[in-house]
């Protein structure tokens, strides 16, 4: 077994208590004994957005959610990733939708790399009482697409995996026309700040608190777009240097080393940003000055939210860090990403399964 199946399994062993409603499922559902790519299936749809496929498994169980309430979920998200990264990162992705009786909500999500036979396998924990605002809130889906576009790290690395996900994922939302940019720009004033170091934190690979690998490698994405940006006069940026990584085959369903990933981003934007960055953030606790980037960016806290300053010195920063780059918004074909809109119809209970 991996070292990330280990993982993997002895979380979902402790969370036994969580996962008990799914324990109750209909006999021959999938629970965390086993392999999630191998459960019973009892409906299945399929699109394709440039020429990478997106395969959606739907659990065995009831759902409040239409079919199509939650294709269209998986859709906004496919095309929030695939406007990022320029493409859908990986060829084949299978995405598992798993139905939780009495819950509400995107509980959780998880995403492998080279198992089942696809290079990528996502299981998304859906409540059968989420509604299609729950839907058209959720991050989830969206940073479990985005893991797929990174190759696979070592332990002492998973902050540049888990930061990627949570730096990228709002912001793919906001290119894709999903999310408003001031959303995005007023939830990294409140929340980029729990990246700070902790006292006695010895750097990202030696410190493995929540708040240190999520929002500290999340610091260390932002701190890395924006030097790129004002190194290359804003003609690059950390979405060069991820779209050059996926290029180069770095994705999910394979390992790279720490410092290959960065040599090859770095190459794309014609500095040594991710390079430096790394050297001095990975054995030495940093504490990034955020209040002097808010205001070079322009982005000011108001009583409910942010505002923009248009004249602050990086503000043409900020707007190419938000904005879909060439060739523009990339989606399924015929679909215009939105909102999940309608009400709950609840889902048919004895859908054969296979």
């Amino acid at each position: 077994m991996s070292d990330r199946l280990r993982v993997w399994f002895v979380v979902w062993a402790i969370c036994g208590v969580a996962l008990a409603p799914m324990a109750r499922a209909q006999a021959g559902s999938w629970h965390p004994g086993n392999s999630p790519w191998k459960a019973p299936v009892a409906y299945s749809e399929s699109f394709y957005i440039g020429t990478s496929k997106i395969a959606v498994d739907f659990g065995v169980g009831p759902m409040d959610l239409s079919h199509i309430q939650l294709m269209r979920w998986v859709k906004n998200a496919a095309s929030a990733v695939a406007t990022y990264y320029g493409q859908f990162p990986v060829p084949m992705d299978r995405i598992r939708i798993e139905p939780v009786r009495g819950s509400e909500g995107v509980l959780s999500g998880k995403t492998w790399g080279d198992v089942g036979g696809d290079p990528a396998f996502t299981l998304m924990r859906v409540g059968q009482n989420t509604t299609p605002a729950e839907l058209n809130r959720d991050l989830k889906l969206t940073r479990q697409m985005v893991r797929t576009a990174f190759p696979a790290q070592a332990w002492t690395h998973r902050w540049i995996e888990d930061g990627l996900v949570t730096y990228v994922a709002p912001i793919a939302r906001v290119q894709a026309g999903l999310m408003p940019a001031k959303q995005l720009w007023g939830d990294m004033m409140q929340d980029m700040p729990r990246g700070y170091p902790p006292p006695g934190s010895k750097g990202l690979d030696h410190t493995h608190t929540w708040a240190q690998t999520y929002w500290g490698g999340a610091q260390f994405c932002f701190m890395a777009d924006v030097s790129m940006r004002e190194m290359t006069h804003n003609q690059k940026g950390l979405q060069d240097a991820l779209r050059a990584i996926v290029k180069a085959g770095g994705t999910i369903n394979h390992r790279w080393p720490i410092h290959k990933v960065l040599k090859v981003g770095d190459a794309a934007t014609g500095t040594h940003v991710l390079e430096g960055l790394y050297a001095r953030m990975a054995d030495h606790a940093v504490k990034v000055n955020l209040a002097r980037v808010w205001k070079e960016l322009g982005v000011q806290r108001t009583g409910n939210g942010v505002r923009f300053n248009s004249h602050a010195p990086a503000a043409a920063v900020r707007r190419e860090i938000d904005e879909a780059p060439e060739p523009g918004r990339i989606t399924p074909k015929g679909f215009t990403p939105g909102p999940v809109t309608g009400a709950r119809v609840q889902m048919a209970k004895d859908r054969t399964t296979r």
